[in-house]
């Protein structure tokens, strides 16, 4: 060992090696002690505390008014809807939501701007709407009556089906036996197994036997729909029914666009016909009702319809082609075929097609 190694050897014997652990001394064993023996130990004195985070005002309110926000569109969507436009106009162009309940008002008015070939719903409400299937809303299904929420499911999807079959098929648009529609109705339900013998079978079908009272056709000879997109909006609902059925409301209005068959060049004639159904079908217990599975019972239906004719029943949409320019007379009964704030008046009897015609405010 050199001479320097042994000098550093004795200084690091007296003064203690350089990183090497230190014992505290008594005073702070006792201070250490004391310490432990307390409940809690103060902040600094080998403990952690984490960060508290800063109070930053302006996000916090910002926080606050969205959460405010999203309970109110929680809560009453409809009139938030209202707020900003809804069916009073709101953005042009911009799709309508999806209808949940009922609206409080019909919508606004629209510019004065009359169909064409092109846009067969401009000037008119639909034009925000829905195309088809779409436009018929569906709640969510729970458990009801005999049925479980898979069976309402169910039941809700195949009353929709109806709807479809019934009033968009372009089949039966033309004219065609509504055979798919047909096919979701209860065969032992008599009273309505007789009614559609006698009314696809007519030709001149009184009131109560008009087939438009459930299915939407046109005559091809006189009428031809303007592209294939139909605007639909309503919605179902379901509630527990007799015996323990679940039964369905459907509340929905149908835009059709329409042309004189004969064609007409580019600057054809663009008439809308507009129809409101409420029907009303029963899913029963099988058990207690006699049925067929995968099918329902009418319980009620109603119509109301705008520019699909006055005359006697025909059993097809009669488009009044060549009055577009028309004015109502001041006098006559009007109506707002777009306003689904008010239930069909079924109080009069004129909710068949062709009886009590009135004046639409527009179309």
């Amino acid at each position: 060992m050199s001479e320097e190694e042994w000098e550093r050897f004795l200084r690091e014997s007296v003064a203690g090696a350089a990183g090497a652990p230190v014992e505290p001394s008594a005073r702070a064993r006792e201070v250490e002690r004391r310490l432990r023996e307390r409940p809690g130990q103060p902040e600094g004195w080998r403990t952690y505390s984490p960060a508290r985070p800063r109070r930053r005002t302006g996000w916090y309110v910002t926080g606050l008014v969205a959460a405010v926000a999203l309970l109110v569109v929680g809560l009453f969507p409809q009139q938030v809807v209202g707020w900003f436009g809804g069916d009073d106009g709101g953005q042009d162009g911009a799709p309508l939501a999806a209808e949940s309940e009922s609206p409080r008002e019909a919508p606004g008015a629209e510019p004065d701007l009359r169909p064409t070939l092109a846009e067969p719903f401009r000037g008119s409400p639909a034009a925000r709407w829905a195309d088809g299937a779409a436009g018929i809303t569906v709640p969510p299904a729970k458990a009801t009556g005999w049925m479980d929420a898979a069976q309402v499911e169910r039941a809700l999807r195949q009353s929709r089906d109806f709807l479809v079959a019934a009033g968009l098929d372009s089949r039966v648009l033309r004219g065609a036996r509504p055979t798919e529609a047909i096919a979701l109705l209860n065969p032992r339900q008599k009273d309505v197994q007789e009614y559609l013998r006698t009314a696809l079978s007519s030709t001149a079908p009184a009131p109560e036997t008009d087939p438009l009272l459930l299915f939407s056709r046109f005559r091809p000879e006189q009428a031809r729909l303007v592209g294939d997109v139909v605007k639909t909006r309503g919605r179902l609902t379901y509630r527990e029914g007799k015996r323990g059925a679940v039964e369905v409301t459907a509340d929905v209005t149908f835009v059709y666009p329409v042309t004189p068959a004969g064609g007409g060049g580019r600057d054809a004639e663009v008439v809308r016909t507009i129809v409101r159904r409420e029907v009303v079908m029963s899913w029963d217990d099988p058990a207690k009702v006699i049925t067929e599975p995968g099918t329902m019972s009418l319980v009620s239906y109603a119509l109301d319809m705008t520019n699909g004719g006055c005359s006697d029943p025909t059993g097809y949409f009669v488009p009044p082609f060549g009055t577009a320019g028309e004015h109502p007379a001041e006098d006559a009964h009007q109506v707002d075929p777009y306003d689904r704030s008010k239930p069909i008046d079924t109080s009069d009897g004129t909710t068949a097609a062709g009886d009590g015609c009135a004046t639409a405010t527009r179309s």
